[in-house]
């Protein structure tokens, strides 16, 4: 079992320049790597693969200065990140989907360096971080890590530097949890509902941000480009991005934890996020709840406390009365649902009810890799089962 450890790293002015050098030079080896790969397909249609920049990177380190200076584990991680890319793009080229071919890396969209071995250019000294060329930095050790240390990255969030550890915890038995079934219907005028009515408030932490970002992004767009103060006000721009990031994600840890200290098994719907988001509409909202990471943090703390997770087919679950089984259409101003079965409720709750019942349905009957099917109904008519 892997495990990530995040803890708080107290630079100096020092430390801090050092850390923006290292990560503004790994972001130039991306992007020359990037701009090498490219270039060489359009003029010789040849492929350079990592290892050709690899090798390339090793006799550059001889005459550049700034390459010469990181750690050579961090940069074939680097490199290695955008081998992966490629890898990615192509195999969305081969399945007919959408390319996405790998982008250049701005000073904002590059925040992270991975050290892939612990004690090869990071390690800990006592109770600081050595980390390599830039020196020794104290560290908010607010809990003890666990497991053997794996991998480091080195991560700046708006303003503040973060030290990621992934650590192996080996084999860990975990005992199945004994407690009850829940079925959980995510949305936006509640976090979520429970099939027994009880709903979670949605804190809406992005909507509440918005007039102090407005203002920040106002005073940015009138900076001078490539300007001190727009340097400034751009950093201040992403400290209110990045304190709304860290409200959402302790907001996902506390109700998750909840749900797996109380339940022994749940079950959700499986979204697909991409198309929810083309609505113009609520594509804000979508974005400021992020079920997909609340329900990733959900099956990662359900996996390490026993319960049972399952993802069900979200199609019809709405629609669908849990009483009868008959579909009673509604859009989505219709917030209650009603039946002539005499089944009357609120509409999430309905909908909670179908996904508990299609995850219980799934522990016999799978339907797919950890998605449960739709329940089968009867055919229409006799000519609609003749014909098939």
């Amino acid at each position: 079992m892997r495990r990530a450890f995040k803890f708080r790293l107290w630079t100096n002015e020092n430390e801090e320049r050092e850390l923006e050098t290292m990560l503004e030079t790994h972001r130039r080896l991306y992007n020359i790597c990037l701009d090498y790969r490219k270039l060489a397909y359009e003029i010789y249609a040849a492929t350079i693969n990592y290892d050709d920049c690899s090798r390339w990177f090793k006799h550059q380190r001889t005459i550049n200065p700034f390459f010469a200076r990181l750690n050579f584990s961090s940069a074939q991680a680097t490199m290695r990140r955008l081998d992966k890319a490629y890898v990615a793009f192509l195999r969305r080229v081969k399945a007919g989907k959408k390319p996405g071919f790998p982008r250049f890396k701005g000073p904002d969209h590059f925040t992270s360096v991975e050290f892939p071995k612990y004690g090869d250019g990071v390690r800990f000294k006592g109770q600081r971080l050595y980390v390599q060329h830039v020196g020794e930095i104290r560290v908010k050790l607010h809990r003890r890590i666990e497991g053997k240390i794996k991998t480091v990255t080195i991560k700046r969030e708006g303003d503040k530097w973060y030290a990621v550890f992934s650590c192996d915890l080996g084999d860990v038995k975990v005992e199945p949890s004994t407690g009850p079934a829940v079925g959980i219907d995510v949305g936006l005028s509640s976090f979520l509902t429970k099939d027994t009515g009880e709903k979670e408030p949605n804190p809406r932490y992005l909507k509440t941000a918005l007039p102090k970002l407005r203002r920040k992004q106002r005073s940015l767009s009138r900076k001078k480009r490539n300007g001190k103060n727009r340097r400034k006000t751009r950093k201040q721009v992403a400290k209110v991005h990045a304190r709304v990031a860290n409200l959402r994600r302790e907001h996902h840890h506390q109700i998750a934890l909840k749900l797996t200290r109380r339940y022994g098994f749940i079950a959700v719907e499986s979204l697909n996020i991409d198309n929810m988001l083309k609505n113009d509409r609520l594509a804000r909202a979508i974005s400021d709840v992020a079920w997909s990471n609340f329900l990733l943090t959900l099956q990662s703390k359900a996996e390490s406390a026993g319960v049972e997770f399952v993802k069900v087919n979200a199609r019809g679950t709405t629609q669908e009365c849990f009483g009868c089984g008959q579909v009673i259409k509604k859009d989505l101003s219709q917030r209650w649902h009603s039946c002539g079965c005499g089944c009357s409720l609120d509409r999430d709750e309905n909908a909670a009810r179908n996904i508990l019942a299609r995850g219980l349905l799934a522990r016999t009957e799978p339907a797919g890799p950890n998605v449960a099917g739709c329940r089968k109904r009867a055919p229409r008519s006799p000519l609609v089962h003749e014909g098939e």
